[in-house]
């Protein structure tokens, strides 16, 4: 893993920034502070911005961890209910600067229409009805591991999780393509677009609220979700590999793939790449304070079960996710400046 520890000396330089910018903004969703945010990162420490920009373009690791980021637990308050409403008046505001800041070092925040409300920053929390839902909101089932987004072209480079509360150490878990052994692998199969991978459930409709307010941005998020129905009616040939074939980047969520049709070899390969996966599996319970970039392209995620207790001391962390190619989803959002795709 790619790891930095911040220094109270770090933190001391770092707080009175965030601490400015949060009295400037008032919520980490505000259009102005995303834009700004490549700009104002550059106040960050030199030895930080070495660090991700070492992740970003020599891919030491697929993980890239950044722990000691100053939480006040007490500031914080309880763990929220629900994500909806969390992102105004924020207790974990200047984190949530520092996690967007570093994220905008790695390339463009985006968001989705059809995920929290078309929010860029998610939160990450369990919702009580959502235990045993393939969801991140779930606690008593496991969150499989996966590709995010894994079944949409538009899918993020990297995965950002802040951590802001964990007392059950709750792990997330993780493997690094880098510590299979892909020469055991028939590679050549899974580099085939024989493979359907459909929507995940994050991504229906009833995870959503039935109205933006805007007439038009209705229109468009209705057609996004009419899409991912025709892609769970129609599902779309894809591989799982792709990239160098002797480095090769991933994208599977096996929970949300149909083996229909598959051809015998296709199903031996996807087989041996996920029982590989399974066997290289690293839990990393993420304390507070702890920023985790997830390589989305050679890594897959996921989190063991917990048991909630909905008494507001439950695991919490922030999500963000980012592209190193904006323009590439030019087509599925309203404008050029416009990061959330329809």
């Amino acid at each position: 893993m790619h790891h930095l520890t911040l220094t109270p000396q770090d933190n001391a330089l770092i707080f009175p920034m965030l601490e400015a910018l949060a009295k400037a903004y008032d919520t980490i969703e505000d259009p102005r502070l995303i834009r700004r945010a490549p700009v104002l990162a550059r106040a960050l420490p030199a030895h930080l911005l070495e660090f991700l920009e070492e992740f970003r373009l020599s891919e030491p690791s697929a993980l890239c961890l950044i722990s000691g980021l100053a939480v006040d637990e007490e500031r914080l308050g309880p763990t929220p209910e629900h994500w909806r409403g969390s992102q105004y008046g924020s207790p974990a505001f200047p984190q949530e600067i520092f996690l967007l800041l570093c994220a905008s070092m790695l390339g463009d925040v985006f968001g989705w229409a059809t995920q929290q409300d078309g929010r860029i920053m998610h939160d990450v929390l369990p919702i009580k009805g959502h235990e045993h839902y393939e969801i991140g909101s779930n606690s008593l089932q496991h969150l499989s591991w996966h590709t995010e987004d894994a079944f949409h072209p538009c899918r993020g480079d990297y995965v950002a999780l802040m951590c802001l509360k964990n007392p059950d150490q709750v792990e997330t878990v993780a493997c690094d393509a880098a510590d299979l052994d892909w020469s055991a692998l028939d590679v050549d199969a899974l580099f085939e677009p024989e493979f359907t991978q459909m929507p995940d459930n994050s991504h229906l409709p009833e995870n959503a609220s039935q109205s933006t307010g805007d007439p038009t941005l209705d229109r468009l998020r209705a057609r996004s979700f009419a899409l991912i129905q025709s892609w769970l009616d129609n599902p779309v040939k894809r591989p799982v590999l792709f990239g160098d074939r002797h480095h090769p980047y991933m994208a599977l969520d096996p929970y949300h793939m149909k083996t229909d049709g598959w051809s015998q070899r296709s199903l031996r390969a996807f087989d041996g790449l996920c029982q590989q996966i399974e066997a290289n599996l690293k839990g990393i319970a993420l304390r507070p304070g702890d920023c985790l970039f997830i390589d989305n392209f050679r890594a897959v995620h996921g989190r063991k079960s917990f048991r909630a207790r909905y008494d507001g001391t439950d695991r919490w962390l922030k999500r963000l996710n980012i592209t190193r190619n904006l323009r590439g989803s030019r087509a599925w959002r309203p404008a050029p400046d416009n990061r959330i795709i329809y």
